[in-house]
């Protein structure tokens, strides 16, 4: 029985951790491009550092319909199941993808290429949306309440691993290519191989078992009629934490994965390799880092591991925009390495963390409303709001004080929450 318990809990691990990655390689694609060509390739007719601020435009386009998602996908999620709706965020996101490795430019269609650049990255950030908490769920609902952090760690972990696909196939493709065809062609390749992932995701998640305590849950009492209602009339407090605990998480991370390519190409005039070769090896370096970091979060708690990691980048971002400016091939890259191991301070023991402040009749909606509130207002404008700083006063100590003032909200944030490790899900009620 435990045999067979370890090897489900194992596959519904590799489905989190797969999925989860596919996920966000696609919509780490769009961030990377948004960064490096859709300015000259959608908004030819203006000066690059505006044609870069109008495809960031487009690029939080995608965290505004990210809420939405949330809510309609743990809407479906705390009534049928988590399951299914993974498969459908898997498919949505995949579909929207490799379409705008379709679509043609601004000099073949007109006004109509950014237009529709909108449309496909409104499903992409919807499907996104939808996606984060029922893969969070799967394991942590599957996993045991001693080890939740290490095993809710796994979908985290995807994120960096995305990342890491999706900057390693550009990187390549920018690295045996001038840039006239990276910038005509080239660039469209990593979108059209999202087709492959996306088969490959299917297959591996339609092998899982729904969640057993979701199934326990629907055999006990009837499901919620509007769960997402429920949410805010029942845990008000766990939106607001959850809500708290992300936003400068998720400003921090776009800073340093969006915004500091364009700072290394535009400002600093390094390479474009450089700056994907940094990412690239920070990224490899936090996905071996998110699960430990998990695990010391099961030992000591995630309020202590959750506030370093805030106030830690709050302090560290006065240092990054230097270090990447240093001309230092060695402090770019650990300046990038350093920001997102503080980062995987926080990012590590999060979804468990947020897991843990709601019940499981209206788990999906509250972890996905909790993680997906802050996308309008933070990981969406945080390129957009740091661009406009740095090219309206000119220095980068205005950039590095939005960054320090966010997360340092996350850690109060993390101080002001209950420590919950180790807790039982089901006697959350």
């Amino acid at each position: 029985m435990a045999e067979a318990r370890r090897s489900s809990l194992t596959r519904v691990i590799a489905s989190s951790l797969i999925g989860t990655t596919i996920e966000w390689y696609d919509f780490f694609l769009y961030g990377s491009a948004a960064a490096l060509v859709f300015n000259k390739l959608f908004f030819p007719s203006f000066d690059p550092l505006v044609g870069t601020l109008l495809a960031f435009a487009t690029y939080a386009v995608g965290f505004v319909a990210r809420p939405l998602g949330g809510i309609v996908f743990g809407h479906f999620g705390d009534r049928i199941g988590r399951k299914k709706l993974l498969m459908w965020s898997l498919v949505m996101m995949g579909l929207a993808t490799v379409l705008i490795g379709l679509l043609p430019g601004y000099d073949s269609i007109g006004v109509w290429a950014p237009i529709g650049l909108i449309v496909l990255r409104v499903c992409q950030g919807f499907a996104v949306g939808g996606e984060w908490g029922g893969a969070v769920l799967m394991a942590a609902e599957h996993g045991d309440a001693r080890r939740r952090g290490y095993w809710a760690s796994w979908p985290q972990a995807g994120v960096p691993l995305g990342l890491l696909l999706s900057a390693g196939i550009l990187a390549l493709m920018a690295g045996v290519q001038t840039t006239a065809d990276f910038e005509r062609w080239g660039w469209r390749v990593p979108f059209l191989l999202s087709a492959i992932l996306v088969i490959v995701g299917w297959y591996i998640r339609n092998k899982v078992t729904e969640s057993p305590m979701f199934e326990a849950e629907i055999e006990a009492e009837r499901p919620p009629a509007t769960p997402a209602v429920d949410v805010f009339r029942e845990r008000p407090r766990a939106v607001l934490l959850g809500a708290g605990l992300r936003v400068g998480e998720n400003i921090v991370y776009y800073i340093i994965t969006v915004f500091s390519l364009t700072y290394l190409v535009d400002v600093a005039a390094e390479s474009r390799s450089l700056a994907l070769d940094a990412l690239l090896i920070g990224a490899a370096i936090q996905f071996v880092a998110i699960p430990l970091i998990a695990t010391l979060s099961d030992r000591i708690g995630r309020r202590a591991v959750y506030a370093f990691g805030g106030f830690g980048s709050a302090i560290f971002v006065f240092l990054f925009f230097p270090m990447l400016a240093s001309g230092s091939n060695g402090l770019i890259i650990l300046a990038i390495v350093v920001a997102l191991l503080l980062h995987a301070s926080m990012y590590a023991p999060q979804a468990a963390f947020i897991t843990e402040l709601f019940p499981t009749r209206i788990r999906y909606s509250g972890v996905s409303i909790a993680y997906q509130l802050t996308a309008i207002f933070a990981g969406s404008l945080a390129p957009i709001i740091a661009l406009w700083l740095y090219k309206d006063l000119h220095s980068s100590v205005p950039v590095s004080i939005y960054v320090a003032i966010a997360c340092a909200i996350s850690g109060v944030s993390a101080l002001l929450a209950r420590e919950t490790k180790g807790v039982e899900l089901s006697a959350i009620r």
